[in-house]
């Protein structure tokens, strides 16, 4: 065999037996690349999976719940507890009375020149006990299943039957939180601390939001998360100077349900196996 030809042999063999090359600087930035694609995608998948669940709450039980209510005004004539015989437009046939007097006896006569700002507002409208966090502005509370199956409306389907009151869904850490609503009536010129910032006649209360969700529904129902203005409001926080700016809601997604003097703005300290903080919002009635 010739030098020539060994020396070829013993080439071909060295090339064959090298290691493979590794990834080129290209070949690294294009997978660099593509992960952070990947991990982009699935960040806005969560937000976008979030928003769908917050306009279905909205759609499939909030929404569901003003038309029930709205659907009971329709049935009897008069608003959810009113009395259907002698109505005075107001929860639980409260009546109008004068300055300084007070005339809770249902039916009564409306005293002359009197007006409403000094009505005592009975009892929330709920179905079972007061959802978390939830305020009672008199002493015993009113059946809602009750008045809705005395006059055949169905109530939206809720969580089951006897809990059509309630809805769960998954807070931003992943964790359970569950949605109760009641309903009450609130006079003009509120006087009582338990009902400020929720404005005067019939609402609908709503305890176990989150902030980040509460914001949602305000944005969907107002236009803009404003805690004390509008249709729908924060439970507690007074209406302030009109034609000013608004204030946020009072707490946000970083505060823990356990956690105290959490604020809009300010950052907390939860961790993923925490629920998050709630807070109780008031959704005005067009009834």
């Amino acid at each position: 065999m010739s030098a020539t030809h060994c020396n070829r042999g013993w080439a071909h063999a060295r090339r064959t037996a090298s290691p493979q090359a590794g990834f080129t600087l290209v070949e690294m930035a294009i997978v660099l690349a593509v992960i952070g694609l990947i991990i982009g995608a699935i960040a806005i998948g969560k937000d976008v999976q979030r928003n769908a669940e917050y306009t279905k709450i909205k759609n499939k039980f909030i929404d569901q719940w003003a038309q029930a209510y709205n659907q009971y005004y329709q049935r009897t004539g008069v608003v959810l507890g009113d009395s259907q015989t002698a109505p005075r437009y107001m929860v639980n046939g409260a009546n109008y009375p004068s300055a300084g007097v007070s005339v809770t006896a249902p039916g009564a006569t409306p005293l002359s020149g009197g007006d409403m700002s000094g009505a005592t507002s009975p009892g929330n409208i709920c179905s079972g006990g007061l959802g978390p966090s939830m305020t009672n502005v008199g002493t015993t509370l009113t059946s809602l299943r009750t008045l809705f199956a005395q006059v055949g409306v169905r109530m939206p389907p809720g969580r089951a039957e006897g809990f059509e009151d309630r809805y769960v869904y998954l807070d931003s850490n992943g964790n359970p939180q569950e949605i109760q609503v009641c309903f009450r009536w609130n006079p003009p010129g509120i006087a009582n601390a338990n009902q400020l910032g929720e404005g005067s006649g019939n609402v609908m209360v709503i305890s176990g939001l989150t902030p980040d969700l509460a914001r949602s529904l305000d944005q969907m129902i107002d236009g803009k998360p404003d805690a004390q203005e509008g249709l729908f409001r924060q439970q507690g926080v007074a209406n302030g100077t009109a034609n000013q700016p608004g204030v946020q809601w009072g707490t946000n997604n970083t505060y823990s349900m356990t956690t105290t003097g959490a604020t809009g703005t300010g950052t907390g300290n939860n961790f993923d196996e925490d629920q998050v903080a709630t807070v109780v919002a008031v959704y005005k009635m067009n009834q």
